[in-house]
């Protein structure tokens, strides 16, 4: 009921209420982003896109060496590497990579911003950017190194909660490390707020877009730090709490409303958008997703012992998380019509493309198979199945994977101008990801959490996980099958690496 509410309630508002700018707006003949000369902290932004595409590679073959335990067990093709990368540690390394490459490309964006809101760089910029980013070097090669010695029990018990590994999805890397991320993340919103604030004072241009730029900018670098409120030795249900701030709140939630309003400041200040339009628009946007978010995040916790009233209240809000997805489809149009509004923004049809990927999967991996497991009966029967795998990977990748990568193609467009993206391997980089998680879910993951369904409400989920019935010859077929589109997949994601870091960062590229 809430959710059919809620979507004609939001029709309804879209239709009669959404006021379009009258006033013609006139696109310049050059893009006003490159009107400016590059600034040192800008020029310096390239060696945070090499590391975006090294996790992200990392990431994507680990995903299909992790995989291919799931077939033979112990074994990779025949040889038995499990006792140096057991399942346990290249499936934390596959989750913890994705989200550490998917944040380095939102605080390059970041970073990229705030010498155009400023007017130029603030005191010392370029020295913060590289402080911070020797710091990221820091913490990824730290966590990665103490996950490996915490599970292969080469760190004495007291101290793998702190170095090694802390047991928790999302929040695996050791408490000094993620420590050391929250410090960074701090840095960052320092170093942001350094150009933002002075821009807010003078009040030029659209306050009220920059300040909702600003508060989302906060709330990334302060949203983080409630992964810090549990201890070793708290209580499960608490530290799930906490646990989900993180990953509903920090990622599924402000992670959208940065990039929306991100967005929507770049396409303002490129003159192809009025302010005013996409002020109103990112501020509906946000306030639709935080409203379903915030209270929403409680059907991550009906498992904690949580009571009937929560239960309620998680439930009817996760329907309301939906409601914004249903307008993603005249967003992605949106900026697929950007493209024709003056000629130079030829150059930027590929980051155009990821934006409008986002849509689609926001509205497919978000939506519909995030809807297919979060309402509580559902929820029951499907959570840890591979339908939850389904839901992540359309969702994690397909939503901010795209975005990531869109921010990262954006930004090198900038920092490098006289690249040109070579139109064929762009479109085997972009298609090629994107065909290859459609093949992935719906050859394999998908077919395999159907079966696994059927399993647990018949049976139980004990059943349904278990080795007698995911050992099943069928089942392994199926998994096998999934093969076909992680090489899609990774010769994708093998284009766009090298679009990136040979022709773009190498220069060695066609010239614009």
């Amino acid at each position: 009921m809430i959710l059919v509410a809620g979507v004609g309630a939001l029709i309804w508002g879209w239709a009669f209420l959404r006021r379009h700018d009258d006033t013609p707006l006139v696109v310049a003949e050059k893009d006003p982003l490159t009107l400016a000369a590059l600034t040192p902290s800008q020029r310096a932004l390239g060696k945070y896109l090499f590391v975006v595409l090294a996790l992200f590679i990392f990431q994507v073959f680990i995903g299909g060496f992790t995989a291919h335990y799931t077939i033979e067990g112990q074994s990779f093709y025949g040889f038995d590497v499990s006792q140096w990368f057991p399942y346990a540690l290249t499936r934390t390394w596959h989750v913890q990579s994705a989200v550490m490459w998917i944040a380095t490309a939102f605080l390059a964006a970041g970073l990229f911003l705030a010498p155009v809101i400023h007017g130029s760089d603030p005191k010392y910029q370029k020295l913060g950017v590289d402080i911070l980013f020797w710091a990221l070097i820091l913490v990824v090669a730290g966590s990665f190194i103490g996950n490996y010695l915490a599970l292969s029990h080469a760190l004495p018990d007291k101290l793998s909660f702190w170095l090694g590994h802390q047991g928790y999805e999302y929040l695996d890397l050791g408490r000094l490390w993620q420590i050391a991320l929250f410090g960074g993340l701090l840095f960052w919103l320092t170093l942001m707020l350094r150009a933002m604030l002075p821009a807010l004072r003078r009040g030029q241009g659209d306050r009220n877009l920059l300040a909702l730029l600003t508060l989302s900018t906060i709330a990334i670098g302060l949203f983080y730090g409630s992964g810090l409120f549990y201890g070793e030795r708290t209580h499960i249900t608490i530290m799930e709490y906490w646990r989900w701030w993180v990953v509903h709140l920090w990622v599924e939630g402000i992670f959208e409303v940065f990039a929306t309003a991100a967005i929507a400041f770049i396409f303002a200040s490129m003159g192809l958008v009025s302010k005013r339009i996409a002020t109103a628009a990112s501020l509906a946007s946000a306030s639709l997703f935080m409203v379903g978010g915030v209270p929403g995040t409680f059907h991550h916790l009906y498992f904690s012992g949580t009571t009937t009233p929560i239960l309620a209240v998680g439930a009817a809000f996760s329907a309301l998380e939906v409601v914004p997805l249903i307008v993603l489809g005249y967003e992605a149009w949106e900026h697929w019509s950007l493209r024709d509004r003056a000629p130079w923004m030829r150059p930027l049809r590929w980051p155009l493309m990821c934006f409008i990927a986002v849509a689609f999967w926001n509205m497919l991996g978000a939506g519909v198979f995030g809807f297919m497991i979060n309402t509580p009966l559902a929820l029951f029967y499907l959570q840890g199945l591979n339908t939850t795998a389904v839901h992540a990977h359309a969702a994690l990748f397909g939503v901010y994977g795209f975005l990531a990568l869109g921010f990262t193609l954006l930004v090198l467009r900038y920092i490098r101008p006289e690249i040109a993206f070579n139109e064929r391997l762009m479109r085997v980089g972009f298609w090629g990801l994107n065909a290859g998680l459609v093949l992935m879910i719906f050859t394999s993951l998908l077919p395999v959490g159907l079966y696994q369904f059927e399993a647990s409400v018949t049976t139980g989920m004990w059943y349904a996980r278990s080795d007698a019935f995911l050992q099943q010859r069928f089942l392994e077929t199926l998994r096998w099958i999934r093969t076909f589109g992680d090489v899609v997949f990774i010769i994708g994601a093998i284009a766009i690496a090298w679009q990136v870091v040979i022709l773009g960062l190498w220069r060695k590229g066609a010239r614009a």
